[in-house]
């Protein structure tokens, strides 16, 4: 049944990259749908992001995640715009005051996507190979499984990195194959990485909604397209980072399934040159899945030591 809403413009708050906007247009598709709404009654609102506009050095040097957001969450704040649409991964596990992530979109593909003119997966690639990244999780797990080859830091949107492949400033790169798919991109994918051999980062391909928390009549619009199961997932993922004040300064894995009425968990963490590594994981109730994610993380933390991160 479709739902009344008063004849006012919703503002969709996004980054201006091009992956950014395609998770900003499918959120505006399924709203659109949900509510039989035209298009003409969405404005999507590009936001500069601090972590778009630095692209000279690693991110985890000036500050990780919360660079993808600060300022949308600014313009959420200030009644700029009604609704955020972010990656999930990108989300700090501390939320300013007054807002809550509200929706999740159904998940897309988990995993890394393996990028390579020269081999066809990670294990194939010659000893001393060049393999692009900004990622320190993707970083430290490549030098846990190939530590012959050399990584490199690799900052750029995804059209970019692609680009710098194909000019051979390295001989492979690991993106997510969710980016690539919602960008039409996914015949560039040379393997899929496994999630028991890889494990994605928390909340990778999960497209998640920042609204205020007092905004009834936002939150009554997106309930319609809101992913029940993606969030029991998210939940599990997001409690377990958090007990580990995870960021992009710390090399953290962590996946969530449900099925069957239960949740799995898998995490672990690295240190940075990937010699180091613990797991473990859970399984329980939907209702635990926070409890669970954040049992995880306390046992991690603790295996690790207070200087596990320490670098």
């Amino acid at each position: 049944m479709q739902t009344k809403h008063p004849e006012k413009t919703i503002r969709i708050g996004t980054r201006g990259s091009q992956l950014a906007l395609a998770q900003a247009h499918e959120t505006r598709s399924r709203l659109m749908e949900a509510h039989g709404l035209p298009e003409d009654r969405f404005e999507i609102v590009v936001i500069k992001t601090s972590g778009d506009m630095i692209q000279d050095r690693p991110l985890s040097e000036v500050g990780g995640k919360g660079l993808f957001t600060k300022e949308i969450e600014v313009a959420l704040l200030d009644g700029s715009i009604d609704l955020a649409v972010h990656s999930s991964k990108d989300m700090p596990t501390v939320l300013p005051d007054g807002l809550e992530i509200s929706t999740f979109l159904p998940r897309e593909d988990v995993r890394d996507a393996f990028i390579s003119p020269k081999a066809a997966t990670l294990s194939d690639l010659p000893e001393g190979a060049v393999v692009g990244s900004s990622s320190l999780r993707r970083q430290a797990m490549i030098r846990r499984l190939r530590p012959d080859i050399s990584v490199v830091t690799y900052r750029g949107n995804v059209q970019t990195r692609l680009r710098k492949l194909e000019e051979g400033e390295v001989d492979a790169t690991l993106l997510a194959a969710a980016g690539l798919n919602r960008l039409g991109l996914g015949d560039v994918v040379t393997s899929l990485l496994e999630t028991d051999d890889f494990l994605p980062a928390v909340g990778q391909g999960a497209i998640c909604i920042e609204t205020r928390r007092d905004d009834r009549e936002t939150l009554d619009l997106l309930s319609a397209i809101h992913d029940r199961e993606t969030e029991i997932c998210l939940l599990a993922e997001r409690a377990f980072l958090k007990e580990l004040d995870g960021s992009c300064r710390t090399p953290i894995g962590g996946l969530a399934r449900f099925e069957g009425g239960k949740v799995s968990f898998r995490g672990l963490i690295l240190k940075p040159d990937g010699r180091e590594v613990h797991e473990t994981s859970r399984e329980g109730a939907a209702e635990d899945a926070a409890a669970l994610g954040a049992d995880a993380g306390q046992e991690l933390k603790a295996r690790g030591g207070p200087n596990f991160f320490a670098h």
